[in-house]
């Protein structure tokens, strides 16, 4: 008895050292199939009502230092007016594409914001593994009945996080939480070159009487051969972005730039999906001011094609070409190689 308890507490240790989103909660037992209808359409509701036009509040605090000698950060606030738009949806995955408009009145440019594709139960999710890296991860059969992942998309339409969980209602609110998810660090820390190079996160969706909240529980994680994974703790942050329903801005410019390039991103998202498909994920390089070392390129030639100054077909092209190029075998190490050695 003691070996089979020794093997089950080895594997589970094993299962839980795996470079992988983990566990969220157990499986939802079979409710009948009305039920799961009703819940479905239910939850596809909830999600589709993130849609909209709103002002913007984001809050960052780090909080509780992990490491001895660590000095939280001051808090953090911005905000803006974001439009949301529903970009997909084909009854089980609906995409939703951010748009912020800022700059002022008479003046405003729009900027291509995150993206967030749920889908209902999928059988894997592009995850976040380390830098550079995003693998394709099984979604446990066990843990897919009733649940949505969230595949959250960075400026350029490469990936950036990826969990899953369920929505659920408690205390009269509306509610979605991830399992725990492995991110890259976001530009806001990226640019500070700190000790950290990624999070450990719980990510949440609550809607509220006024549109909804997005609040990430984030633990900010540096290299440590001694600490479990290869990973130390360094401090804990606590963000909360909070879209309040507004349209007194300029609604129509978030518009006129998706109109003028929807196609030129759809073949962007195309070209990206085809990569993390052949090759089992996706391997780039990233630089702290912009991302990936081609994201600056890629929305620069929406731009363009918006202003006029490149074609439809010319930008496609040059976007596969971009793409193809940066996450072949190898790119990424060399940019690596490059930025350290300032070509960059």
């Amino acid at each position: 008895m003691t070996n089979v308890r020794t093997f089950f507490r080895t594997a589970l240790l094993a299962t839980a050292l795996v470079a992988a989103p983990a566990l969220a909660d157990g499986p939802i037992a079979d409710r009948g199939e009305a039920v799961e209808t009703a819940q479905f359409e239910r939850d596809r509701a909830t999600i589709l009502s993130m849609a909209g036009d709103y002002k913007v509040r984001f809050d960052m605090q780090e909080s509780t230092p992990w490491m001895a000698g660590y000095e939280p950060l001051d808090r953090k606030i911005s905000g803006g007016h974001e439009s949301v738009r529903v970009i997909e949806d084909t009854g089980t995955k609906i995409i939703l594409q951010h748009l912020l408009v800022v700059g002022a009145e008479g003046e405003e440019f729009v900027i291509k914001h995150w993206r967030q594709d749920w889908e209902y139960e999928p059988e894997k999710i592009l995850a976040y593994t380390g830098p550079n890296s995003w693998e394709w991860m099984e979604m446990p059969e066990r843990l897919r009945n009733g649940r949505w992942s969230q595949t959250v998309y960075q400026v350029d339409d490469s990936p950036r996080y990826a969990g899953w969980g369920e929505w659920q209602d408690s205390q009269g609110i509306r509610r979605w939480r991830s399992n725990w998810t492995w991110r890259p660090l976001a530009r806001r820390d990226a640019v500070r070159d700190p000790v950290y190079d990624r999070y450990a996160s719980i990510n949440r969706h609550q809607l509220t009487p006024t549109g909804w909240i997005h609040w990430q529980d984030n633990t900010k994680m540096m290299p440590d051969s001694a600490g479990e994974d290869g990973l130390a703790p360094v401090v804990q942050e606590y963000v909360l972005n909070t879209y309040d329903r507004f349209d007194d801005y300029n609604v129509a410019a978030a518009d006129e730039y998706w109109a003028a390039t929807a196609d030129y991103w759809a073949a962007v998202r195309t070209q990206w999906d085809a990569v993390a498909e052949a090759n089992g994920g996706i391997a780039i390089a990233e630089e702290a001011q912009t991302g990936t070392v081609i994201s600056g390129r890629l929305l620069t030639i929406a731009n363009e094609i918006k202003d006029g100054a490149l074609s439809e077909a010319d930008a496609i092209a040059e976007a596969r070409q971009l793409i193809t190029q940066a996450t072949a075998e190898g790119a990424a190490a060399a940019a690596e190689v490059a930025e350290a050695n300032g070509e960059y």
